[in-house]
């Protein structure tokens, strides 16, 4: 399994009248998570792009466990739980300052080709990057 951490800080512009994350911003918060997981280990989404392939998100999916305040530090956990295909799919654990677990949540996204928009393989570098984190005990993925 593949983990990272990054940490955001809530800007007053992403609360509500309350002073709590507005909930339509941790999609924001999740694909932080998402692109910051993925240049930890050396790989870009700039990079993919420009080689012509994009990643469309398909699912959403959300729990809300406590109100994200207006200027708490969240750490934001970002895990790939099994080896990608033709589509990935990302868990997120949203913590605040006390490291309780105030949200979290799953995007499922594709690999397509941008030019066909047409459903292709992982880039194969992400693949490299990635298999270590998927190795058994015996050394197989």
């Amino acid at each position: 399994m593949f983990s990272s951490d990054t940490t955001v800080r809530v800007r007053y512009a992403e609360t509500d009248q309350m002073g709590y994350v507005y909930y339509g911003n941790y999609a924001m918060y999740y694909e932080v998570g998402r692109v910051e997981a993925m240049r930890s280990i050396g790989f870009s989404y700039g990079k993919m792009e420009e080689s012509g392939i994009m990643m469309p998100v398909l699912e959403n999916r959300s729990r809300f466990i406590l109100p994200g305040k207006y200027d708490e530090l969240l750490t934001i956990r970002t895990q790939i739980k099994e080896m990608p295909g033709v589509k990935i799919k990302f868990h997120y654990y949203i913590y605040n300052e006390a490291m309780e677990l105030i949200n979290e949540g799953e995007t499922l996204l594709t690999f397509l080709k941008t030019d066909t928009h047409r459903p292709c393989r992982p880039p194969s570098n992400l693949l490299e990057l990635l298999r270590p984190y998927f190795k058994n005990k015996n050394g197989f993925s």
